[in-house]
């Protein structure tokens, strides 16, 4: 019987270790690195998070990560470190501490490393691209010419076969120069499309902000150059500050729905007024 008395201790205490166990299992977090050259000025990786919930890839808020060029063997590799929003991502500038290390080569590589926490298992993501950029000017007709370059061998050269969109840059997203969704360099590295957005509004002189995009290159990332040009209808601010209208200022609201309001109030004051009288009539009735 002690025996037995024992061995139901001994499992019983062991409950709440296994269920402990189950409780701390730890998911796997995947990390996804881009990069971007902005207009071959300055360059910047975008860092994102995700794991899978309930069957499908969420994005995950609050993961620190740290990132390095090349290795993270070498602690001069180390670039930065950001946490993730809510989004599941941060983005993370290039800085000029990196330069002895990006000089070096055509070819680059960026490595995020997330560490191990309560939720997650140690995550890490890479990516490896070839230096490229965008070189871009029109020609009479509205034409857009745009060239993606190469590095190598210390020599920007052109490249063939890739994939680019020009585009119109607005606030609330760009819009294709024309009909055509997407164009494919040719064996100059050029791709050439004739702008015909007529009468698009642009800043006051009518400049519009023209751009070419390189989208999620497997070799190249994602690069990006713009240039300005005034075929745009130039924007002429108008305000009705000064104007009768239903968004100008106080005293300056359309005469009809001034006399609409003014009405209604006088027509409630005339039966208020009206009633008034009618009760002193019942009233002086009523003592009589």
């Amino acid at each position: 019987m002690k025996n037995i008395f024992k061995i139901s201790l001994l499992l019983f205490g062991l409950i709440p270790t296994f269920s402990n166990a189950q409780a701390i299992e730890k998911k796997t977090l995947v990390l996804g690195v881009k990069y971007y050259n902005d207009n071959n000025i300055s360059q910047h990786l975008v860092i994102q998070a995700k794991s899978k919930v309930d069957g499908k890839f969420q994005k995950i808020g609050n993961i620190p990560v740290k990132v390095y060029i090349n290795n993270e063997n070498d602690k001069n590799n180390f670039i930065g470190t950001g946490t993730t929003s809510e989004r599941g991502e941060f983005l993370l500038l290039i800085p000029a501490t990196a330069k002895t290390a990006w000089t070096k080569s055509a070819n680059q590589s960026f490595v995020a490393i997330s560490a191990e926490s309560k939720l997650y298992e140690e995550a890490r993501g890479e990516i490896a691209i070839t230096k490229a950029k965008i070189k871009m000017d029109t020609a009479d007709g509205k034409i857009v010419n745009a060239k993606l370059f190469v590095l190598t061998d210390s020599i920007w050269k052109p490249t063939a076969g890739v994939e680019m969109v020009l585009t119109v840059k607005r606030l609330d997203g760009n819009l294709n120069v024309n009909e055509t969704a997407t164009y494919t360099t040719d064996t100059a590295g050029a791709v050439t499309a004739e702008f015909k957005r007529e009468n698009l509004p642009g800043d006051n002189k009518g400049n519009l902000i023209i751009v070419a995009n390189v989208i999620d290159n497997d070799a190249y990332g994602n690069i990006i150059a713009e240039t300005i040009v005034p075929w745009g209808k130039p924007l002429v601010y108008t305000t009705n500050y000064n104007h009768r209208s239903l968004f100008a200022r106080r005293g300056h609201s359309p005469f009809w729905l001034e006399f609409l309001a003014y009405g209604i109030i006088a027509a409630v004051w005339v039966v208020i007024i009206y009633l008034v009288l009618l009760i002193k009539k019942i009233v002086k009735l009523g003592l009589e």
